[in-house]
């Protein structure tokens, strides 16, 4: 007779598959659980490599990404499509994380057939359904319905405490610095590969690299343009340094960025990296501009500052800690952060000794003995 307990992790972006991978490998270690990996395919061109390096292959793929598919068709085929693969496996729990569109479609999948929703990076808000859209509904929709919340934050949890969240709230920290250490430890444990080699070439010549992302659906249109006048601006008065964008591949990002930054010799920009080329990259950087998520909490593990182009967060912590700056999209904001912390050594510093507040490398460990003792209780 089998007494394993049967979980169901569902992932369908490059985030929560970094985010949940070492979660998965936590709870391989165990021999308490059966594990089955759905991947919805959400970002599908994303996710080249990243199962590769990971060394795992998903138990279902379902593929239900198509070009211009609007958030109301893909909820409505991945809450169909995972109905009918929890019919077929009959799982104890379903593992969602963050706020996408496949997590909270996929919990609500769970909580329609009356399956316990666990929800991984629990408690964020911004409290602002518009920044961002549509992740800050979504994770509220999560939390409404989840059995178990792990906040990674004191912060988080306390938010989900003030909603009166059903569920039971435990914090334990961010998984995505469990992924980073992991990642850090392959690149220091192995020969570089050629794709690190071609970074190292590529900031040779300069004195310091500054690392940008954007992708944010807020930032579309005039949010982005003005992020590029500002690293037109900074491209011309730091010409000694390198300005790095690996460029998003939604079209909305690709035209203004290209058309905008192009012709700048010390702004390089770039297809979107794999995840380890992305983790030794971000080890070489001196600073980030950012708008993007795990990057926020990634950087200040490496003691590297972070400017966060947007005018609310959901992590809320960096800032309070001092690691990160919230600045907005202004272009005489970016350029005014940029230029101080690249001049006012003690400006930088003041970033590095901020307490970095998104765990410290065991959130999987304290999510799975949490698991555990939940089961025992029962």
């Amino acid at each position: 007779m089998n007494n394993k307990i049967r979980i169901i992790i569902i992932a369908g972006t490059r985030p929560e598959v970094i985010k949940l991978f070492p979660l998965l490998k936590e709870l391989e270690r165990r021999e308490k659980f059966e594990i089955s990996w759905i991947s919805t395919g959400q970002h599908k061109g994303l996710l080249d490599g990243l199962y590769d390096y990971f060394d795992f292959i998903p138990d279902y793929n379902l593929d239900l990404m198509q070009a211009n598919q609007t958030l109301s068709l893909l909820s409505s085929k991945i809450i169909k499509e995972c109905s009918s693969l929890f019919h077929k496996i009959n799982p104890d729990y379903v593992i969602v994380q963050g706020d996408t569109t496949t997590a909270m479609s996929a919990a609500l999948a769970a909580f329609y057939n009356k399956i316990r929703v666990i929800h991984i990076e629990a408690g964020l808000r911004s409290f602002n359904n518009e920044s961002p859209y549509p992740e800050e509904g979504n994770r509220k929709i999560i939390s409404a319905i989840s059995y178990l919340n792990f906040a990674p934050t004191d912060l988080s949890a306390s938010n989900l405490r003030n909603e009166r969240a059903a569920g039971e709230i435990y914090v334990s920290g961010n998984t995505v610095i469990d992924a980073l250490f992991f990642t850090i430890n392959k690149i220091k444990n192995s020969e570089k590969r050629e794709s690190y080699l071609e970074i190292d070439s590529l900031i040779d010549n300069y004195n310091k690299l500054i690392l940008i992302t954007g992708h944010r659906r807020e930032n579309f249109g005039e949010g982005i343009e003005n992020i590029c006048k500002s690293l037109q601006f900074l491209a011309k008065k730091f010409p000694r340094n390198i300005f790095l964008y690996p460029v998003h591949l939604n079209p909305n990002v690709i035209e203004p960025v290209h058309r905008m930054l192009k012709d700048y010799s010390n702004i390089c920009l770039i297809n979107p990296l794999s995840y380890d080329v992305m983790i030794y990259t971000l080890s070489k950087t001196y600073l980030v501009i950012t708008d993007s998520g795990g990057i926020q909490e990634e950087a200040p593990s490496l003691n590297i500052p972070v400017l966060v182009t947007r005018d609310t967060t959901e992590r809320q912590e960096g800032i309070e800690s001092g690691c990160a700056k919230l600045i907005g999209t202004s272009p005489k904001d970016i350029q005014k952060e940029v230029e101080k912390l690249l001049n006012d050594e003690s400006y930088y510093q003041s970033f590095i000794k901020s307490c970095n507040p998104y765990g410290d490398g065991n959130a999987s460990k304290k999510i799975v003995d949490q698991l555990i003792e939940t089961e025992n209780l029962k």
